[in-house]
């Protein structure tokens, strides 16, 4: 599959216009710097055995329990140029809009999730040992598909595809292959592990977090007191303590009920405005956090 570059009609964020014509985001960077060394230390300079690198490093079924680092070690290594090419091909496509909406630690946690489902469906329907990266790169081409649906890919720059419809014909070609035993060489239940988990947990993973999320917050707005100002209570104008107070409570109360929307009806629920309030209140915490730390 060849994606034209800047002939995709996707998210704008603060990279760019996505998922092309912009910077790579830490994540993604760190992740596709990670595989090519691997690449080089395996493949090119041999300083490590591909042999030894699928032995130790590769999720074998019978040896999980002996070698339980390779459920995501796996995922680091790669069999030739193509393979490990157009994995990270794909992941720097579809991951910096995702990384950028999500934040750095909700990304890299979805793409370990979804490499481990790969890991996972392969040990209840597969056998034998996998590597490569593409469980997780599919759960994220699944994840960009379900935020942008409609935008646009284009196959070998000639004939264009919505992203939704991409990825059912490549989660449809996985489980077709996988369950009908392809001798291609190809690591199908690590492909639909990768949709099938991150799915599941887009759907459901939300929902349990926003619930947490929700008891938080409201256990944190009881919390919260009104500072007086100097006049006395009631005397005056509001100190500045006060007012920031009063503003954190009216966005907790906001967000306390985007949450119950979310657990009551799902992501896909919340209107455009309401995910751009939660996108920006998730950038503000972010940023509170570096900040103190």
């Amino acid at each position: 599959m060849h994606v034209q570059r800047g002939r995709l009609t996707g998210p704008m964020y603060r990279g760019g216009f996505g998922p092309f014509g912009y910077r790579m985001t830490p994540w993604v960077k760190r992740i596709i710097a990670a595989n090519a060394v691997m690449f080089i230390l395996i493949n090119w300079t041999r300083a490590i055995p591909l042999a030894a690198a699928v032995e130790y490093l590769g999720f074998n079924v019978s040896e999980v329990l002996k070698e339980p680092w390779t459920i995501i070690s796996y995922t680091f290594v790669h069999a030739g140029f193509f393979h490990v090419f157009f994995n990270m091909l794909m992941f720097f496509f579809f991951g910096p809009p995702l990384e950028e909406r999500w934040g750095g630690k909700e990304f890299i946690k979805y793409y370990v999730i979804c490499g481990i489902g790969g890991a996972l469906f392969t040990l209840v329907f597969g056998g034998g040992t996998i590597i490569g990266a593409s469980g997780a790169v599919f759960g994220i081409m699944l994840a960009y598909a379900l935020n942008w649906p409609d935008s646009l890919i284009w196959i070998y720059a000639i004939f264009p595809i919505k992203a939704k419809y991409l990825v059912l014909f490549l989660g449809a070609a996985s489980f077709f292959s996988a369950f009908l035993g392809a001798q291609d060489g190809i690591a199908h239940f690590a492909h639909l592990g990768g949709l099938v988990v991150g799915y599941v947990y887009l759907k459901k993973g939300w929902e349990v977090s926003a619930r947490w999320e929700g008891l938080k917050k409201r256990l944190r707005r009881r919390k919260l007191r009104v500072v007086p100002g100097r006049d006395g209570a009631g005397g005056g104008q509001p100190s500045e303590p006060t007012r920031q107070a009063d503003e954190e409570a009216r966005i907790l109360e906001v967000v306390d009920q985007l949450l119950d929307k979310i657990a009551a009806h799902g992501l896909d629920s919340l209107t455009a405005e309401e995910r751009r309030f939660l996108d920006e209140v998730s950038r503000r915490r972010q940023a509170q956090h570096q900040v103190r730390h």
